[in-house]
Parts: C-alpha cells; sequence; structure tokens
C-alpha cells in the first residue's frame, strides 16, 4: 500500500505533519480530515531503488552483527538521538556489508516518512521474521528500547551457541576430510603401482587384496559416474524436501533419528521458546507470537505443529491444551506451557524453557561428539588394516615361495 507524506492544519492555524498509508490519494485525503481540518501538502513516499548487487544475493547476515546492531540501537536510542540519525549513526558503525547496506536503505525511507517497521518489511527480507516481528511490537507499544535490548540478547546468546557448535565439529569434520582425502589417494594412486608391482612379480594374490584391487578399480573407473549419481540423489531430495509432504516427511525422519533426532527436538523446543519469550514480553499478541515463534522453528514438522495450534487457541482454547496433539514437541514443553498458562506466568516460564533446552542441547551434543570421536578413530583403524593386509599378505606368500 502507498505511504503519503503530509503537511495539514487545525482549524486554529496549528500546522502539523507525518504519514498516512491509503490505497489513494483521496483516501489518504479522507483519513488526515479526520484529525485535521485542512490538508496544505500531500504526496506519495516515493519508494527507493531495491536491487541489490549481484552478490549480495547470495550473502546472508550473520547471527553476530545483528546481536551487536540492536545493542547499538538500544544504545543510542537509549541516549535520546532521533530515530533517523540512530540509523545513520548504526549503518556507519555496521562492519556488515549486507546490513550496513539495508540500514543505509533504511535511513533513507525513514526521513522520507516511512516507520521503522514498514521499512524492514519492504527491504529486510534477509532479515529473521523474528527480529521484523519484534521491532515492529515495540513500535506499536511505544517501548523500541526494550524491543532492541531483548533482540539484541537474544540473538548474542544464538551467535554464541552457533559458534561453539562450529568449534566442536571443527576436529571431527577435519578428521574425515583428511580420511577421505587419504584414502582417495590410495585407491587411485598407491594401489594401481602395488597391482603392477604384483604382476611383474607373478605373485598369487589373496582374496583380500583382490577385493582391494577390484574396488580401486571400480572408483576409478566410474568415480565421474559415483559423482553424478549422490548430486542426483541429492537434488532429488532436495526438490522433494521443498514441497509440503516432502518437508514433513523429511523432517520427520531425521527427528527419529538415534541421538541425532533428540538434539535437533530439543533445538526446535529452545527456538520456539526463545522466540514466543521474546514476542510476549515485547506486547505482542498471543496469536501472532504464535505465527512468529513457528517460523522461527528450523524442524519443519515442528514448526507446523505450533502453527497448527492457532485455530484451536483463536477458538478459545488454551495453548497447552491446542500443543498436546503434537506428536513432535517434547512432553515437557507441552506440560509446562499449560502450567506457566494456568499459573498467568506463561512468558517467564518459556524463558526458563528456553535455558533448560540450551543446556539439554550442549549437554547432549557433547555427548554425542564424545562417541563420535572413537566411532571415527575405531573406522579409520579398519580401513587401515584391511590397506595392511591387503598390502602385506601377497609380500609374506611371496617370502614362503622363496
Amino acid at each position: 500500500m502507498p505511504t503519503f507524506k503530509y503537511e495539514a492544519a487545525y482549524a486554529g492555524g496549528e500546522r502539523v505533519s507525518g504519514v498516512v498509508e491509503a490505497a489513494s490519494q483521496q483516501e489518504a485525503v479522507a483519513q488526515i480530515r479526520q484529525t485535521c481540518e485542512i490538508v496544505l501538502s500531500l504526496k506519495e513516499v516515493p519508494k527507493a531503488a531495491t536491487r541489490a548487487p549481484a552478490a549480495a544475493r547470495f550473502q546472508s547476515i550473520s547471527t553476530k552483527s545483528l546481536a551487536l546492531t540492536c545493542q547499538q540501537f538500544a544504545i543510542i536510542l537509549r541516549a535520546g538521538l532521533p530515530l533517523v540519525q540512530t540509523v545513520d549513526l548504526v549503518a556507519g558503525q555496521c562492519n556488515d556489508k549486507v546490513l550496513a547496506r539495508l540500514l543505509r536503505q533504511v535511513s533513507e525511507d525513514v526521513s522520507n516518512g516511512w516507520s521503522l517497521s514498514y521499512s524492514l518489511d519492504q527491504r529486510g527480507q534477509k532479515l529473521p521474521v523474528t527480529f521484523r516481528e519484534t521491532i515492529r511490537a515495540g513500535e506499536e507499544s511505544g517501548d523500541m528500547i526494550s524491543a532492541f535490548e531483548r533482540m539484541g540478547r537474544y540473538y548474542d546468546r544464538t551467535a554464541k551457541t552457533n559458534a561453539k557448535a562450529i568449534s566442536t565439529m571443527m576436529y571431527p569434520a577435519f578428521t574425515i576430510l583428511v580420511a577421505i582425502i587419504v584414502l582417495g589417494i590410495i585407491m587411485f594412486y598407491a594401489v594401481p603401482s602395488f597391482v603392477n608391482t604384483f604382476a611383474d612379480l607373478g605373485v598369487e594374490l589373496p582374496g583380500i587384496t583382490l577385493a582391494l584391487i577390484s574396488m580401486s578399480s571400480f572408483f576409478s573407473r566410474y568415480w565421474l559416474l559415483i559423482i553424478a549419481v549422490i548430486a542426483a540423489i541429492a537434488l532429488a531430495v532436495w526438490l522433494y524436501s521443498c514441497t509440503e509432504k516432502g518437508g514433513l516427511t523429511i523432517s520427520r525422519l531425521r527427528l527419529s533419528l538415534p541421538v541425532i533426532g533428540e538434539i535437533g527436538r530439543m533445538a526446535g523446543a529452545s527456538q520456539f521458546a526463545h522466540t514466543m519469550s521474546a514476542m510476549l514480553a515485547s506486547g505482542m499478541p498471543i496469536l501472532q507470537a504464535i505465527d512468529v515463534s513457528s517460523r522461527s522453528i528450523s524442524s519443519h514438522v515442528m514448526s507446523h505443529e505450533v502453527r497448527e495450534t492457532i485455530p484451536g487457541v483463536e477458538g478459545g482454547h488454551s495453548l497447552g491444551d491446542c500443543m498436546a496433539a503434537a506428536r513432535e514437541l517434547p512432553p515437557m514443553l507441552v506440560q509446562m506451557i499449560a502450567v506457566g498458562e494456568n499459573a498467568g506466568a506463561l512468558e517467564s516460564t518459556l524463558a526458563v524453557l528456553a535455558d533448560y533446552y540450551d543446556n539439554e542441547v550442549d549437554v547432549r551434543t557433547e555427548r554425542a561428539l564424545a562417541l563420535l570421536e572413537p566411532i571415527i578413530i575405531c573406522v579409520l583403524a579398519l580401513f587401515v588394516i584391511f590397506i595392511l593386509f591387503s598390502v602385506y599378505l601377497p609380500l609374506f606368500n611371496l617370502y614362503n615361495s622363496i
């Protein structure tokens, strides 16, 4: 809907200015005349160009940058600076190029009369829905500072959790990568040279060596076909996951996996509890808070189950009762939400649940990685033993024949 910037005057001569959203100029004039008798000027706020550099389309905004930006907004607004000047200052201090470009566009929009939340809706497709909806709720309640402070804490905690997960996964990922490279070198270069050597010596090869040679020959001959088949399967799975039914099926399969599935379920519960608590604290109506919180959950099936509670809550039922039918949500989450609703302390209950599930995700992830490391070592040891026996058994046969 177009936005119009106006100047008007009361019957006593006092002038006012502002912005109004309307479908046409006539409708805008009608809205203005409900409070002001005389409309002095009216012009549509121009929409700035939204085309970004091609490289920016593939870039994302980091959670750490969002946390720092929210903290800067809260500090500068608390100092009493106007919103336009605040956006300019934050944009100038932002090190994230994508976010800085977005904030400069938002600053231009706000100076043209747009509200901050409306500009973020138009420009901020790369921004999380949680961020945009919290700022909108803070703007409507007149408490932007608290909204930015809540988002600053939320994204700071999320950034630290992500950084910890990445650092924890570095060792297993590096070990697996090195193992794949070493096995590739052995299969493509070392084994063929051994085959030629054994052929020249005329040694009778044992079964384990023949198996290694067959594997090396297969991978050397069909490696392009293997890569193509893997890529085709991955593409088919991705296309299937893009459908509603496929996304739910694959998400449900992920949650059914041992260890990993339970960690994913805990992480989804944490995401919901954090977002729901922040939305309610910002004064957002519960139906809108449920919708926004459902979109913040990474698990598609859990997000779908939370969203399915909206009609029941809209019909007058409690959130806890509506969530009781969900199969993938943790039972403790559902029970504690019901308790929090009955006690009239849903927001604080969700905050406690968020901290609990954060801790559970950390503990279970550490346990899983503690088990993963020896498993990786054992698997690599089996490959090494297999290769050593495959290479040395023909040599032993040669020595025995001599």
